[in-house]
């Protein structure tokens, strides 16, 4: 198969547009351009920080937290058996999810008083993270070969468990202050999005045991119907 142009495979992947044998037509091209786009946005994340760290400010933060939250995804939907379930096409696929995130880029703060800014930013957050997650959603459906129960469980169980463990961290907050721009100081006009944000966190707990649960139990059924047509 002849393997997709980059602006075509962008545009496909933003636009829910992509099928399977458009992820098999991925190749170095598209991980170099989207490792590429990643990293301009984890550069545009921080560079009107009045004190970056030296990892912020060259934005290779954003290129090593995709790679791996990439990797545990990967290892943690393994066992349910995907088929297409090639590390390498997740996260070429993960990275043509970036280009949203150089809205984080805009100075809103230049141009919009301070409460009105920190909002637009949180918007921006919540957008482009329910947009990326959508996408994922996709891409199970059609490149991961998984029933629709199983989707879904591949799909919120490392959500729910990426928001326990930054909980458990007390990293939750920090992520949301740094990706929304407001800091502890001035909570204040951000005080419903953080709202929002602990019930996230409380919904992640309350469900996380269950979800892990229903993982076990569909590990056991997939081994049990590999036992069966061997």
């Amino acid at each position: 198969m002849a393997p997709l142009g980059i602006w075509e495979a962008q545009l496909r992947v933003l636009t829910f547009r992509f099928t399977s044998s458009d992820i098999e037509r991925l190749n170095h091209r598209h991980l170099t351009y989207g490792l590429i786009v990643v990293w301009i946005a984890g550069l545009g994340r921080y560079w009107d920080h009045p004190h970056p760290y030296p990892i912020q400010a060259l934005g290779l933060g954003s290129p090593l937290v995709m790679t791996g939250l990439c990797v545990f995804l990967y290892l943690i939907l393994r066992p349910l058996r995907p088929k297409h379930w090639l590390f390498f096409r997740l996260i070429t696929f993960v990275s043509l999810t970036a280009l949203p995130a150089l809205l984080y880029a805009i100075p809103v703060e230049r141009f919009l008083p301070l409460g009105a800014a920190q909002s637009v930013n949180a918007w921006f957050l919540f957008v482009i993270a329910a947009w990326r997650v959508a996408l994922l959603a996709r891409y199970l459906s059609v490149h991961s070969g998984l029933a629709r129960g199983e989707r879904w469980l591949a799909l919120l169980l490392p959500l729910a468990l990426i928001m326990v463990a930054l909980t458990l961290l007390n990293l939750e907050q920090a992520v949301f202050r740094i990706m929304a721009g407001i800091r502890e100081a001035e909570r204040m006009p951000g005080d419903k999005a953080y709202g929002v944000l602990f019930g996230l966190s409380l919904i992640s707990f309350l469900t996380s045991p269950v979800l892990i649960l229903l993982y076990g139990f569909s590990i056991w059924r997939r081994r049990q119907r590999g036992e069966r047509a061997a």
